[in-house]
C-alpha cells in the first residue's frame, strides 16, 4: 500500500481503538418509499451528526459540494459513488474518483449487491472504479449485500454475507462493509477470514436506539472494525442525532453495553 492510500485510511481509522464509528446520509435513491425527516433536514443534520464526532460521515457528492464546506477538514470525509436499489430498479455509478477526490474525499464508497441476474455488471462496476481510484491512491469502501435470488430482498446468512465479502476481497477494495449476520461467533468466523478491514451496516432500523446499540455490541465482539451507521442515528423522532452519536462511539470505541452507552449520552 503506497503512502497517500494509508494516509487516507490512518485519517479513518484514527481513533485508538482501532475501530471505525462512521455515519452514513447518503440514502435517500435507496429508499423509494419515502422522504426519511433526517434526511430532508441534511443541513441540520450534518450539522448534528458532526457534533458528535464521528471518525467519519458518507454523502453523495451534492451533499458534499453544497453542505459540508462548514466541516472540512474537520471530520473524514468519504463519497459514495453509486445510486442504487436492492431490487435493480436503480444502479449507476455516478461519481469518479477524481471527482471525489476534488471534494476533499479520504475514500470513496461503492455499493453493490450481490445475487440475482445483475451480480456480474456490480462486481464490474466495483472492480473499475477499484481501477480508477487506484490512479490517486483514493481508498474503496465496498458496502455489498447478499440477496435472495428469487425476490431480491437483502439476506443475512452467514454464508451469503460470507460470500459477499470474498467477492470483495477479490476485487480488490480496501475496506468491506458487510451486514451483521445475527450470530457473533458466525460473524466472528466471517470476519476473521478477510485480510482487510470488516465493518458492520448499520441498518435496517431497529425499533429503538438500544436495540440498535445492543446489536452493534455484538459487531464489535464479534472482532469486526466499528460499522457505518444511518438511519439508527438519524432516523428516529424526537431524539437527539448528536446523542445518538455519542452512544455508538461509547460501544464501538469503548465497549459499552447498550444500557451503559444510553446513560453516558444521556439518552
Amino acid at each position: 500500500m503506497n503512502t497517500g492510500k494509508l494516509v487516507r485510511l490512518n485519517r479513518i481509522f484514527s481513533h485508538p481503538s482501532g475501530r471505525l464509528c462512521s455515519v452514513a446520509v447518503d440514502h435517500f435513491i435507496g429508499y423509494g418509499d419515502g422522504l426519511p425527516r433526517g434526511l430532508r433536514r441534511m443541513k441540520e443534520t450534518l450539522a448534528a451528526v458532526v457534533a458528535g464526532q464521528p471518525d467519519a460521515v458518507t454523502m453523495h457528492k451534492g451533499v458534499a459540494a453544497t453542505m459540508w464546506a462548514p466541516y472540512a477538514g474537520r471530520v473524514p470525509l468519504i463519497i459514495q459513488a453509486i445510486i442504487g436499489r436492492a431490487d435493480d430498479k436503480a444502479y449507476e455509478l455516478v461519481v469518479t474518483a477524481e471527482e471525489a477526490i476534488r471534494l476533499g474525499a479520504d475514500a470513496i464508497a461503492v455499493a453493490a449487491f450481490v445475487h440475482g441476474k445483475t451480480e456480474g455488471y456490480q462486481l464490474r462496476v466495483v472492480a473499475d472504479l477499484v481501477r480508477d481510484a487506484a490512479r490517486f491512491e483514493l481508498p474503496v469502501m465496498l458496502h455489498i449485500y447478499p440477496r435472495n435470488p428469487q425476490t431480491l430482498e437483502i439476506i443475512y446468512t452467514p454464508e451469503d454475507i460470507a460470500w459477499a465479502l470474498h467477492c470483495g476481497v477479490e476485487l480488490g477494495v480496501d475496506v468491506i462493509k458487510v451486514p451483521y449476520c445475527g450470530d457473533v461467533q458466525a460473524h466472528a468466523e466471517i470476519v476473521s477470514e478477510s485480510p482487510v478491514p470488516v465493518v458492520a451496516a448499520g441498518g435496517p432500523r431497529t425499533d429503538t436506539l438500544e436495540a440498535a446499540l445492543q446489536m452493534m455490541a455484538e459487531v464489535v465482539a464479534s472482532g469486526a472494525r466499528g460499522a457505518t451507521i444511518g438511519r439508527n442515528i438519524w432516523g428516529f423522532d424526537n431524539q437527539s442525532i448528536t446523542a445518538a452519536v455519542h452512544a455508538f462511539k461509547a460501544v464501538i470505541h469503548d465497549g459499552k453495553n447498550a444500557r451503559e452507552a444510553l446513560q453516558i449520552a444521556g439518552l
